[in-house]
Protein backbone atom coordinates (compact mmCIF):
# COMPACT_ATOMS: atom_id res chain seq x y z
CA UNK A 1 0.00 0.00 0.00
CA UNK A 2 1.60 3.44 -0.60
CA UNK A 3 0.14 6.80 -0.49
CA UNK A 4 0.98 9.46 -3.46
CA UNK A 5 1.03 12.91 -3.77
CA UNK A 6 0.44 14.69 -7.25
CA UNK A 7 3.02 17.76 -7.33
CA UNK A 8 5.13 19.32 -9.71
CA UNK A 9 7.93 19.53 -6.81
CA UNK A 10 7.72 16.74 -4.82
CA UNK A 11 11.40 16.57 -3.27
CA UNK A 12 10.72 20.04 -2.17
CA UNK A 13 7.58 18.80 -0.43
CA UNK A 14 9.36 16.23 0.86
CA UNK A 15 12.01 18.40 2.13
CA UNK A 16 9.27 20.71 3.55
CA UNK A 17 7.85 17.14 5.05
CA UNK A 18 11.34 16.70 6.67
CA UNK A 19 12.36 20.10 7.84
CA UNK A 20 8.18 20.35 10.07
CA UNK A 21 8.94 17.21 11.80
CA UNK A 22 12.64 17.52 12.90
CA UNK A 23 11.98 21.52 13.33
CA UNK A 24 12.75 22.40 17.25
CA UNK A 25 10.18 25.32 17.19
CA UNK A 26 6.65 24.47 18.28
CA UNK A 27 4.16 26.49 16.09
CA UNK A 28 4.01 24.77 13.00
CA UNK A 29 6.25 21.31 13.98
CA UNK A 30 4.81 17.73 12.66
CA UNK A 31 4.75 16.30 15.88
CA UNK A 32 2.64 12.81 14.95
CA UNK A 33 5.51 11.75 12.74
CA UNK A 34 8.77 10.71 13.80
CA UNK A 35 11.98 10.20 11.27
CA UNK A 36 13.95 6.64 12.01
CA UNK A 37 17.21 7.38 12.81
CA UNK A 38 18.49 5.91 9.55
CA UNK A 39 16.84 8.86 8.07
CA UNK A 40 15.06 7.04 5.64
CA UNK A 41 11.78 6.25 7.26
CA UNK A 42 8.97 7.86 8.94
CA UNK A 43 7.05 6.12 11.68
CA UNK A 44 3.79 7.46 14.05
CA UNK A 45 4.68 9.10 17.17
CA UNK A 46 1.66 7.87 19.27
CA UNK A 47 2.17 4.90 22.15
CA UNK A 48 -0.56 3.12 20.37
CA UNK A 49 1.19 3.49 16.69
CA UNK A 50 4.89 3.94 17.28
CA UNK A 51 6.85 1.68 14.96
CA UNK A 52 3.72 -0.77 14.15
CA UNK A 53 5.15 0.35 10.45
CA UNK A 54 7.12 2.56 8.67
CA UNK A 55 6.56 5.07 5.59
CA UNK A 56 9.61 5.17 2.69
CA UNK A 57 9.32 8.36 0.86
CA UNK A 58 10.46 7.98 -2.74
CA UNK A 59 10.65 11.26 -5.06
CA UNK A 60 9.47 10.43 -8.72
CA UNK A 61 8.71 13.18 -11.74
CA UNK A 62 5.33 14.53 -10.54
CA UNK A 63 4.61 12.70 -7.40
CA UNK A 64 6.08 12.12 -3.78
CA UNK A 65 5.28 8.32 -3.10
CA UNK A 66 5.71 7.08 0.36
CA UNK A 67 5.57 2.89 0.49
CA UNK A 68 4.93 1.44 3.51
CA UNK A 69 7.58 -1.07 5.60
CA UNK A 70 6.71 -3.65 7.72
CA UNK A 71 9.48 -3.56 10.83
CA UNK A 72 10.90 -7.07 11.64
CA UNK A 73 9.33 -9.16 13.44
CA UNK A 74 5.88 -7.35 13.05
CA UNK A 75 2.25 -7.81 11.29
CA UNK A 76 1.01 -5.25 10.03
CA UNK A 77 -2.34 -5.69 10.01
CA UNK A 78 -5.56 -3.93 7.67
CA UNK A 79 -5.91 -1.39 10.83
CA UNK A 80 -2.33 -0.24 10.62
CA UNK A 81 -2.40 -0.03 7.20
CA UNK A 82 -5.51 2.45 7.43
CA UNK A 83 -4.07 4.75 10.06
CA UNK A 84 -0.68 5.26 8.64
CA UNK A 85 -1.95 6.21 5.32
CA UNK A 86 -4.80 7.87 6.20
CA UNK A 87 -3.05 9.70 9.03
CA UNK A 88 -0.28 10.96 6.38
CA UNK A 89 -2.55 11.96 4.22
CA UNK A 90 -4.32 14.44 6.86
CA UNK A 91 -0.83 15.21 7.60
CA UNK A 92 0.23 16.46 4.56
CA UNK A 93 -3.54 18.40 3.33
CA UNK A 94 -3.23 19.88 7.10
CA UNK A 95 0.17 21.29 6.37
CA UNK A 96 1.09 21.73 3.02
CA UNK A 97 -2.26 21.78 1.17
CA UNK A 98 -1.00 24.27 -1.25
CA UNK A 99 2.07 22.07 -2.03
CA UNK A 100 0.26 19.40 -3.79
CA UNK A 101 -2.88 18.56 -5.82
CA UNK A 102 -3.72 15.29 -4.90
CA UNK A 103 -3.17 12.90 -2.64
CA UNK A 104 -4.30 8.98 -2.71
CA UNK A 105 -4.07 5.99 -0.95
CA UNK A 106 -3.95 2.31 -2.23
CA UNK A 107 -5.84 -0.40 -0.78
CA UNK A 108 -3.65 -3.12 -1.96
CA UNK A 109 -0.09 -3.50 -2.07
CA UNK A 110 2.13 -2.02 -4.67
CA UNK A 111 5.83 -1.61 -6.02
CA UNK A 112 8.25 -0.66 -3.66
CA UNK A 113 6.25 -1.77 -0.36
CA UNK A 114 8.20 -4.32 2.02
CA UNK A 115 5.92 -6.67 3.68
CA UNK A 116 5.74 -10.46 4.56
CA UNK A 117 2.70 -10.79 5.69
CA UNK A 118 0.46 -10.38 2.87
Amino acid sequence: MAVYFDTSKPQALLDKFIARVNQKEVEGKITTWKQHKDKVHFTHTSAEWHEKAFMKPKVERDRLVFNIIQPQGVTVTWIVYAYYHGHLIETFINHFHDNFTEGKATSQGTTGDVLTNK
